[in-house]
């Protein structure tokens, strides 16, 4: 062949057969492993495979965990929430009778950013309070 010449490599050495033992029961074993327990990773698993007796390479398990599809997607993580929810709120029968506050931000034409703070009453909707304002924005991102 050609290529072979070429690139000064022996042809018996392109078509030598791989001499790596079957890995079958293993990914067998991983594969029995991760549908027992989703959330484990290969870490766990390896360690699982390690009390069992296999003696496999942590590095092994890993491609053999990838190849098959076991990867946990990564966790994103969520921010706790203060208060726990505890059903639907009432629904508010008068005017005055439930609140709701919340910050709105936005950013002027020029590139300023600035912040509003609302209040509203839940049954009129109407905003009998607003605050607004640019210095907090400005020192809580470093800005002068």
């Amino acid at each position: 062949m050609r290529t072979c010449r070429l690139a000064q490599f022996s042809r018996a050495a392109w078509y030598r057969r791989s001499r790596t033992k079957d890995q079958s029961a293993l990914r067998m074993r991983i594969r029995d492993l991760a549908d027992a327990r989703p959330r484990f990773g290969y870490l766990r698993i390896w360690v699982l495979l390690r009390r069992e007796g296999w003696l496999v390479n942590r590095k092994r398990v890993r491609r053999l965990y990838r190849l098959d599809g076991l990867q946990l997607r990564m966790r994103v993580r969520r921010r706790k929430h203060i208060a726990l929810h505890r059903g639907p709120a009432p629904i508010p029968s008068g005017p005055t009778e439930r609140w709701s506050m919340d910050f709105v931000h936005d950013t002027l034409a020029d590139g300023h950013p600035f912040r509003v703070l609302t209040v509203d009453d839940n049954w009129s909707r109407q905003s009998p309070c607003w605050k607004w304002g640019f210095e907090c924005l400005a020192r809580q991102w470093g800005r002068r």
